[in-house]
């Protein structure tokens, strides 16, 4: 067996640097070219640094609250919570290459070693994230302008497939609203970023090490390789598939539609927001939620058909309801069907042959529920702009809310039954291989 190896201090922290350097290189400059299509490089005042910064604390796990003033004659509020899932995923996927670089070529190694190794980018990280957290700080005045292809109706069958973000209608300047200029702010709060940046780094490592086949594991745990890591590794490969699947999609629509800056920004910030989102319904769950208002997150012109309402009530998202607008909606299940089944058999093939197919089933139901429980806790949505007058109630037209959250007991449980179905015909399926290689 080969001997572990302790490597030596200066190795370490330089390894360590390297990985945090990619991963906050990465997320930094997604978040940059984003926004940048997204129109955020025009803000007043400098703010467009001060946005990239404040989109990078998001996506690496950070805390950034929003804040709302309209002086003594009005009040406003604000409320932001959305995660951009395609910055997590580059920072996420640049920090755990090059943690697991140095680590390659041997099969065991001492649980000091891979804690040496963890300790010090744990350190980088949480210091690099502290300097990107006090730069996401910044308040500006509300102008609201005109919107070009929108009429004063509120209809959104004029913004092609993506909605706008901030968009808030012909409104004109408030500040010649009895006075009241409203401001929005935003600032990162620095013990929650580090707090959860900190889960954020250590649950990246984590699954850094479960996923990968060629890392090194302590000698106790070698024995959970073949229960964990093919199951794993399959259902981080559908999820990545998925990306990608979007990702090709998106750019079709940016080079044959247009609005094509719109469409670029929703690939580099939120792409797996939406992606992931179509897995889950694909597999039968649900999603509730509502947009309501004259403004909206940049979404799919068929997301915000059914999540708005003439009331603004809460309304449920499915496959279902997606198809009562656009029976192409009904491909998602078939799309889920291939590739879930697909990741079965990718799961079986990187597996032993002594495991059997109910074994299969019962590891991929417990790797793909897990997936998609996480995938709804972060895919949740919830922001909120309103403004009132002199007390006398909201102002409907200077406000407006989205909102979108996972129904996890039907979502998770489908998941779980798709693992296992998917498991257990994969483990067939892959049997001829597993033969031929005994």
């Amino acid at each position: 067996m080969t001997q572990p190896l302790r490597p030596s201090a200066r190795r370490t922290w330089g390894d360590a640097a390297l990985a945090v350097l990619a991963g906050f290189a990465a997320m930094t400059v997604l978040a940059a070219a984003g926004l940048a299509f997204a129109g955020a490089a025009d803000l007043p005042d400098g703010a467009y640094p001060r946005v990239v910064a404040a989109v990078v604390v998001m996506a690496a796990g950070g805390s950034v609250g929003v804040s709302g003033d309209a002086g003594f004659l009005a009040d406003a509020h604000a409320v932001l919570s959305v995660l951009p899932l395609s910055v997590s995923l580059a920072g996420a996927l640049a920090v755990g290459f090059r943690f697991l670089r140095p680590l390659r070529g041997r099969a065991v190694a001492a649980p000091g070693e891979l804690l040496l190794r963890a300790a010090p980018l744990v350190v980088l990280w949480l210091a690099v994230l502290t300097g990107f957290a006090f730069a996401a700080r910044h308040t500006f005045g509300v102008t609201v302008v005109p919107s070009p292809g929108r009429d004063d109706t509120g209809d959104l069958g004029d913004l092609g497939d993506l909605g706008q973000l901030g968009d808030l209608g012909q409104l004109g300047d408030l500040g010649n609203i009895l006075g009241a200029t409203p401001t929005v702010g935003f600032e990162a709060a620095v013990p929650a970023t580090l707090l959860f940046g900190l889960l954020w780094i250590l649950g990246l490592l984590l699954i850094t090490l479960l996923v990968s086949r060629r890392a090194p594991l302590p000698a106790r745990l070698v024995r959970f390789h073949e229960a964990v890591r093919p199951a794993a590794y399959a259902t981080v490969v559908l999820l990545l598939a998925y990306v990608a699947i979007g990702a090709v999609v998106g750019l079709v629509a940016a080079v044959t539609r247009d609005r094509t800056p719109e469409t670029l920004a929703v690939i580099l910030l939120g792409l797996p927001n939406l992606a992931w989102l179509a897995l889950t319904v694909g597999l039968g769950g649900a999603w509730e939620g509502r947009v309501q208002g004259p403004f909206g997150l940049p979404m799919p012109r068929l997301l915000d058909q059914v999540l708005r309402t003439p009331d603004g009530s809460t309304t449920t998202l499915d496959v279902r309801a997606l198809a009562e607008h656009d029976a192409r909606a009904w491909w998602l299940v078939v799309l889920a069907a291939v590739l879930v089944l697909g990741t079965g058999f990718l799961a079986a093939v990187r597996s032993s042959a002594r495991v059997r197919p109910w074994q299969h089933a019962l590891h991929l139901a417990v790797a793909l529920a897990l997936a998609v429980l996480t995938v709804c806790l972060l895919g949740r949505i919830e922001a909120r702009f309103g403004l009132s007058l002199l007390g006398i109630g909201e102002a409907d037209a200077l406000g407006g809310r989205v909102e979108l959250r996972a129904v996890l007991w039907r979502t998770v449980g489908f998941a779980l039954v798709w693992g296992a179905v998917a498991g257990f015909l994969g483990a067939l399926l892959a049997r001829p291989l597993q033969r031929r290689r005994t």
